[in-house]
């Protein structure tokens, strides 16, 4: 992962100082009308441009719902959710979409398209020129460590699971989206491809200064990547601190979390 690229455009026109995210009391139930007990309840928090905001939790907890909410893959069945400060009922949902980076595990590729193919596929969506949009698909895979001339003609059955992994990253990053919503993308990977690939992500969010909410229940992992870390458990947000703050913390199910670190370094 090596050049640096243009400074991405905002998703709108706004005040800088607008959170790029905002959950104003949101609920979610499975029962648009509440007869279901709801999968999170009463989100109350901001994500701030540049910063690499972690759920944190155990399965079923209201991670990944809480993700696809800010991309209006799901609707909140109470409360609001605001991307540039537009509530995301009012944003077209391809539009907010085709502007928010996606990352799931394995990259989410389509096993029929080229590795180039695949990480073009929005700015062809958007309509860009041929031209740039292959040299965009040819930086961004320089960027993420694998070489265009060895890797754009391949297909997904062709690579690695971090190989993958870093496609997946790649297409998120095409069109250039202020925002990357990750969910658990690198939990397929074998511990080492993992600790590798967490690094060069880590060093790559930082240069191009990329809003990153990314969901994980590997406390490792939300350490080493997040600059805060949203803790939940049965759909709350139980606590929401730096990840020092985190460590130190006296909130019992923070302090579980903790514990398992200590236990594993005997």
């Amino acid at each position: 992962m090596h050049d640096e690229l243009v400074p991405a455009p905002t998703l709108m026109s706004s005040a800088v100082n607008i959170p790029l995210v905002e959950f104003r009391r949101v609920s979610y139930s499975l029962a648009g009308d509440g007869s279901l007990a709801p999968i999170i309840s009463d989100l109350s928090f901001t994500i701030e441009r540049g910063e690499r905001l972690v759920l944190l939790g155990e399965s079923g907890c209201g991670k990944t719902t809480t993700l696809k909410l800010i991309n209006r893959l799901l609707m909140p069945t109470a409360g609001e959710v605001l991307v540039e400060g537009k509530d995301t009922r009012e944003w077209d949902a391809i539009r907010l979409r085709r502007m928010t980076g996606y990352v799931i595990q394995e990259g989410g590729l389509f096993p029929h398209f080229t590795v180039e193919r695949n990480v073009s596929l929005v700015p062809s969506l958007e309509g860009w020129p041929k031209e740039r949009v292959r040299e965009r698909a040819h930086e961004l895979l320089e960027m993420v460590g694998l070489h265009p001339g060895k890797f754009a003609a391949r297909y997904p059955r062709e690579l690695s699971g971090g190989q993958r992994q870093r496609v997946g990253v790649a297409r998120a990053l095409a069109a250039e989206p202020k925002l990357l919503l990750m969910d658990e993308p690198f939990g397929a990977l074998d511990p080492l491809t993992r600790e590798s690939i967490q690094r060069e992500f880590k060093e790559l969010s930082l240069r191009l200064q990329k809003t990153v909410v990314f969901v994980t229940h590997d406390v490792r992992e939300a350490l080493h990547l997040g600059t805060r870390i949203a803790l939940m458990k049965a759909g709350q947000l139980i606590l929401l601190s730096t990840p020092q703050e985190f460590l130190h913390s006296e909130e019992a199910y923070a302090r579980r979390y903790i514990e398992t670190l200590e236990l594993n370094a005997v």
